[in-house]
């Protein structure tokens, strides 16, 4: 069976969460395409806007009602003063400024037409963003389905919105003012239009990088996140093992990361307003710089005038509106959809839960058994009836979340002083979670824990020896005597080290007075360092969870039968090897409704799940007593 690591790997998905990312992409890629790939982003976009084509119409049509103001208040103006209060005729100006004013009623009414047509368009794409992520949620289990409903679906509605109706705007703006400026003389068109025209350019080549770091922030949070989801539970943990420093360090890289991705696209908002400065205000400078030529090749003061409002009043406001709307809520979008669009991969390649999020037991267990009814699953390991259990579950319920099904249902288990349980069962069915609770970690909502007669937490009867072994920077001695009060002899301290197997690298490193670093030690290495501060510990309850997995099966085997041998000393093993499970006494098969205790032989005849799991395990020959 293997480490939980060691699984991964045997599929073909290396262990680092890290890793199974690419691991993921890679298969995408094989397969001829990628998750949330750009091109695919385009291609659903393209085919849900033809398939809109009528409402595509409709806004255009309100669109032209609403740009039909930006050509009249130039062009009003430049004719109030031409034609009117230039000319004399004060009674001609003032019904070109009376049309320019009902020329701003009529656009504010096609305005307020246009929002409509444009939740014609925005609400089908939620709709259709949604059902896509309830599928993958139901389908896949996906983890990240319930971000995606209430939080993604959402930004990507809300800046789906804005991107049409700042695009849109823009659009119909400038053309309703370059047309007008056409209108009053063409020459003004050579003026305003370079600029405008080298503004939007700038613009558009800042929308890619600025997209892609807008991703990278995304990604550098969602990374930070997931690292203090990972740690909060398991702060006890890292505070028993003294391993503060390490946890900060790692959770320093994080924040460094994502601040250097926010700083980076920060820096790009300074090519945003150069855009806006070309595009919009130095058209109006180079019209106030040219007044004079202008004026001399028939260009009236109520045309110059009218160009200027044209500058001032539509292009500038829907260029600002245009770069700080779509260049925020542009890359937003593009991020957002490429994550909500992506296609579905393959169990296997979905980066592994890390071993941290407790919530792996719940979820897998819910979703790969059926709904546990009140079914009580009783196992009793009598091996003195005299003496009181060194641990006793009664009705033990544990679920992660009022509406998860639960992991652990009615649960009793009686275990006597000095007996040896191996704990068996598929990934995330479990077994973690049932050290945890034991150890005090995590707390049932139904059901008791007595370890030897004491409720937990408790700390002075039991031991937890997790996976992934904590070793501190100091001498090995130190790190050998985590566990207890006083000074240790050092006799006691060579025949706890002997007993485990710690002896050849005690002598590798120089002695007990050593100095240890523990990125200079190997993963099995720190096993054996932990393995032994346990058995050195008084606590007369040893929960191996899978803390041998990078050990061989002669070293494993050595270490177990010592922590079996302890003086009054229970031991409970998550095993991982066939071998591991057959030096128990008793096999607890952890499988929904369908949990059983036995010994090997009685399992393999009446326990399907264990029969798997044991023709999948690689196998080697049973230990001899001794």
């Amino acid at each position: 069976m293997g480490s939980k690591g060691g699984e991964r790997e045997a599929a073909g998905v290396p262990s680092g969460g890290r890793r199974s990312r690419l691991a993921g992409r890679s298969g995408a890629v094989a397969a001829g395409r990628i998750p949330g790939d750009p091109v695919s982003v385009r291609v659903r976009a393209g085919r849900f806007v033809r398939e809109r084509w009528r409402v595509l119409v409709r806004l255009g049509v309100w669109s032209v009602l609403e740009a039909g103001q930006t050509f009249l208040v130039g062009y009003a103006l430049a004719r109030a003063l031409d034609a009117g209060f230039l000319a004399g005729n004060t009674r001609a100006g003032l019904l070109w400024l009376g049309a320019a004013g009902l020329s701003v009623c009529a656009g504010a009414y096609g305005t307020g037409r246009v929002y409509g047509v444009v939740a014609e368009l925005v609400e089908p794409a939620r709709d259709r963003l949604v059902t896509a992520v309830v599928t993958r949620g139901v389908r896949e289990a996906d983890t990240g389905a319930l971000s995606g409903l209430t939080q993604q679906v959402e930004i990507a509605r809300d800046t789906l919105a804005g991107v049409v109706m700042v695009t849109r705007s823009f659009l119909f703006t400038a053309a309703g003012a370059l047309i007008g400026l056409f209108s009053l003389a063409p020459l003004l068109l050579s003026v305003v239009l370079p600029p405008l025209l080298a503004g939007v350019a700038l613009f558009a080549a800042t929308l890619r990088p600025l997209a892609r770091r807008q991703e990278a922030f995304l990604a550098a949070d969602e990374a930070l996140a997931q690292e203090l989801g990972a740690l909060l539970p398991a702060l006890r943990d890292v505070t028993a093992a003294g391993a503060e420093e390490r946890v900060a360090d790692t959770l320093g890289e994080r924040t460094d990361t994502e601040l250097r991705a926010a700083r980076s696209l920060a820096r790009w908002s300074v090519a945003r307003v150069a855009a806006l400065a070309v595009g919009g205000e130095l058209p109006a400078v180079l019209l106030l710089v040219t007044a004079p030529w202008l004026l001399d090749h028939d260009v009236t003061p109520g045309a110059l005038v009218g160009a200027l409002a044209y500058v001032t009043q539509s292009l500038l406001p829907a260029l600002h509106t245009l770069v700080h709307g779509l260049g925020t809520s542009g890359s937003r979008l593009t991020v957002v959809l490429r994550r909500l669009n992506r296609d579905s991969r393959p169990r296997a390649e979905q980066p592994p839960k890390g071993r941290g999020a407790v919530s792996i037991s719940g979820s897998a267990a819910g979703r790969d058994q059926p709904r546990q009814t009140g079914t009580r699953h009783t196992t009793a390991l009598a091996l003195s009836p005299q003496s009181p259990p060194a641990l006793s579950l009664s009705s033990l319920t544990f679920a992660y979340g009022p509406a998860s099904e639960p992991v652990l249902h009615n649960l009793d288990l009686i275990l006597q002083e000095g007996a040896h349980l191996a704990v068996v069962g598929p990934s995330g069915i479990g077994k973690s979670t049932l050290t945890a609770l034991i150890a005090g970690l995590l707390t049932p909502q139904h059901g008791t824990i007595r370890v030897y007669d004491h409720p937990v937490p408790a700390p002075q009867a039991t031991v937890l020896i997790p996976q992934e072994a904590y070793v501190h920077t100091g001498t090995l001695a130190e790190n050998l005597t985590l566990f207890r009060n006083g000074p240790v002899p050092e006799a006691e301290l060579l025949a706890a080290a002997d007993a485990v197997g710690l002896g050849p690298l005690l002598g590798t490193l120089g002695g007990l007075s050593a100095t240890v670093t523990p990125a200079e030690l190997s993963a099995g290495e720190r096993q054996l360092i932990a393995l032994t501060r346990a058995y050195l510990s008084p606590a007369p309850l040893a929960l191996l969870d899978e803390a041998t997995c990078h050990l061989d099966p002669e070293a494993e085997a050595r270490a177990e039968r010592a922590f079996a041998a302890r003086a009054g000393g229970t031991l409970i093993v998550v095993a991982h090897r066939i071998s591991s499970a057959r030096r128990a006494e008793r096999i607890l098969v952890m499988d929904g409704p369908r949990t059983a205790c036995g010994t090997h032989g009685e399992l393999l005849r009446t326990s399907d799940l264990y029969r798997d799991l044991a023709g999948g395990w690689t196998t080697h020959p049973a230990p001899q007593p001794g």
